[in-house]
């Protein structure tokens, strides 16, 4: 015959009880304690300091302003030129970024489910991981011609082996604990790799679809640089270039900066808010 056994209750003693007290925190050390405002602080001061720098070398066709490069930014945002250009860009990202990731995940599921696949996994990786995605510009304008086709191909290859590798050594990082427990819950093939593997391995999925990201995105600007030329056509890329021919050089900073802000939205917004409701919130990262 089972018993419940009664609940326990355990009174709640202060910490004071044991000699320790507890300081409130400063103003200033609630403020030092939001990351977001120490990251804004980080980068006023870059602000100033360019800004100090143009000022002192005095020479626009060298290095413009901090204000004259975002008097160029808000004219471009105004005109509707620098969104189209920034909507040009992301829209080629996305596409290219999408199939690599894809890619990634049917090479690592080949990886995982046998030794031969691990072994194909492991030599293409070895191969083409260090080739640098502009490289093969070259080869894709002849295979795909002046068109969005090759600019994809670039990007494929830039994301690809960086996220297969990353996702590839996060499944083999998964303890046999793990293994373990999740067979012993009768866990088989689809549910045994989302309910397991990937949330085990999510750190280092999700490490490779940031560096992926990083790669894709200086690979795509480099690419329409050259693209550019060709076509007469592209997006933030090519708008540096072009008001770099016609030395507008606040515009090609205005250029840089929005690359750099679209950068940091990535990073700070959407790969942050996935970090936070995913690896954090298991408890896998401090």
């Amino acid at each position: 015959m089972l018993v419940s056994r009664p609940e326990i209750h355990r009174t709640t003693i202060a910490s004071s009880a044991f000699g320790v007290v507890e300081k409130p925190l400063s103003s200033f050390e609630r403020i030092y304690n939001i990351a977001a405002l120490r990251k804004v602080a980080i980068l006023i001061l870059l602000a100033v300091i360019w800004e100090i720098g143009a000022r002192m070398l005095n020479n626009e066709l060298l290095f413009p302003t901090f204000i004259a490069t975002n008097v160029a930014f808000i004219k471009g945002i105004a005109s509707g030129e620098l969104l189209i250009k920034v909507w040009a860009s992301l829209k080629t990202l996305l596409v290219g970024y999408s199939i690599g990731i894809v890619l990634a995940a049917l090479l690592t599921a080949l990886g995982i489910a046998s030794r031969i696949g691990t072994d194909l996994l492991e030599t293409l990786t070895s191969m083409f991981n260090p080739l640098p995605a502009i490289a093969l510009l070259p080869i894709a304008l002849i295979w795909f011609g002046l068109g969005s086709g090759s600019l994809i191909f670039v990007l494929v290859h830039s994301v690809l082996w960086s996220v297969a590798l990353n996702t590839h050594s996060g499944f083999l990082s998964v303890s046999t604990t793990m293994r373990m427990v999740g067979k012993n819950y009768g866990l088989r093939g689809l549910p045994y790799v989302a309910k397991i593997l990937i949330p085990a391995a999510f750190p280092s999925i999700l490490t490779g679809l940031k560096i992926g990201w990083a790669f894709a995105w200086r690979t795509l600007i480099a690419s329409e640089l050259v693209f550019g030329v060709s076509s007469g056509s592209g997006g933030l890329g090519w708008y540096i270039y072009e008001n770099k021919n016609e030395l507008e050089i606040a515009n090609v900073f205005a250029g840089l900066f929005t690359v750099i802000l679209i950068g940091l939205v990535v990073e700070n917004l959407i790969f942050r808010v996935i970090e936070n409701r995913t690896v954090r919130k298991w408890g896998m990262q401090n």
